[in-house]
């Protein structure tokens, strides 16, 4: 029974790695990312409400000067 002749293994299994190597770096490289988040400026804004266009106050009955 022939033997199985396992000295062209190292070379072939190094080669294997180097090429998959080379194709994931060139893939990751190629890869467009998008760029990162960044926060909004925005001008702070108040809620126009029916009741700010006028001028109003309650008076409590605690707050009214002492006589």
């Amino acid at each position: 029974m022939p033997q199985l002749d396992t000295s062209t293994w190292f070379i072939t299994i190094l080669s294997m790695l180097l090429s998959l190597f080379i194709l994931m770096q060139t893939k990751i490289s190629s890869f467009n990312y998008f760029p990162l988040p960044t926060p909004k400026l925005l001008a702070s804004k108040k809620p126009e409400n029916p009741w700010n266009s006028k001028w109003t106050k309650i008076y409590l009955p605690l707050s009214l000067p002492q006589h």
